[in-house]
């Protein structure tokens, strides 16, 4: 297993799973064993909650991708909750990322790209991500 733990904001999975592309090559690593993902409850939360208002997804399409998701990726239980950011997910994203002690946050959210880095956590793009050759 890579020592690079790898937590996805939620828009990284949406397009993975609807639009393919470099964020469908990051899941594929995952799935690979090349990094570790780090979920949490909250983000899984928002994944369906979206493909299910956004994207019209129905119910076992979901709970598929979820446990898609649960097989390749170790989940979290965040001990605290932060308040970095405006937005609630955001901070989610950094308080899975904290909990889990990843390197990287991968993620398309301009909110969360504008840190930088966090805590020593990474924050970059996908492309950035799969660019990097450590």
């Amino acid at each position: 297993m890579s020592g690079r733990r790898v937590v996805f904001d939620t828009n990284v999975f949406l397009s993975a799973f609807t639009f393919g592309g470099k964020p469908e090559i990051a899941f594929e690593m995952a799935r690979a064993g090349r990094i570790q993902l780090i979920v949490s409850t909250p983000i899984l939360g928002e994944l369906a909650a979206i493909l299910k208002s956004k994207f019209a997804w129905d119910d076992e399409d979901i709970r598929e991708a979820l446990r898609v998701v649960g097989r390749h990726a170790e989940l979290v239980k965040p001990g605290m909750r932060l308040r970095v950011l405006r937005e609630d997910a955001d901070n989610r994203v950094l308080e899975c990322a904290l909990a889990g002690q990843a390197n990287w946050i991968i993620s398309g959210d301009r909110h969360l790209l504008s840190l930088k880095e966090f805590r020593g956590i990474l924050i970059v793009r996908v492309s950035d991500f799969l660019s990097d050759p450590t």
